[in-house]
């Protein structure tokens, strides 16, 4: 038996929130997702994004409770450019989205910043500076 890396699965509290927030990043989850209990994304390289609304998991697993505290996972997502990182975080912030963290030039030679979806996960956004490549 081989066991391989399949998807990334959010748990979300409000499906169409988190849906036109990862639309805004570019995943292409199918019309109508806004409004299921479930929806995916499928990247480049065949890797899912799930969506699973808190009723869906509860369904399932009747006891689960959302997490309390301070969030233990981030997606990163690579960008082309520095700027691109810079554009991206303004763009999202400017639609109402938290930014955690502004784009800054990061020590370890990346354009570095952090927005929250709305549930309150991390989202990395980077890209190698000039200088790193």
């Amino acid at each position: 038996m081989t066991a391989r890396f399949d998807a990334v699965g959010l748990v979300v509290s409000d499906m169409a929130a988190s849906v036109t927030f990862y639309r805004r990043l570019g995943f292409a989850f199918p019309e109508g997702a806004e409004t299921a209990p479930h929806a995916e994304a499928v990247l480049p390289g065949g890797i899912r994004l799930l969506l699973d609304t808190e009723e869906s998991v509860r369904s399932f697993h009747p006891g689960w409770r959302p997490p309390t505290g301070s969030g233990r996972a981030s997606l990163a997502l690579l960008c082309d450019r520095p700027e691109e990182v810079d554009a991206l975080y303004e763009d999202l912030v400017g639609a109402g989205h938290q930014g955690e963290l502004k784009p800054w030039d990061a020590v370890w030679g990346q354009r570095y910043a952090i927005v929250n979806d709305p549930d309150g996960n991390g989202v990395d956004l980077f890209a190698p500076l000039p200088s790193a490549q």
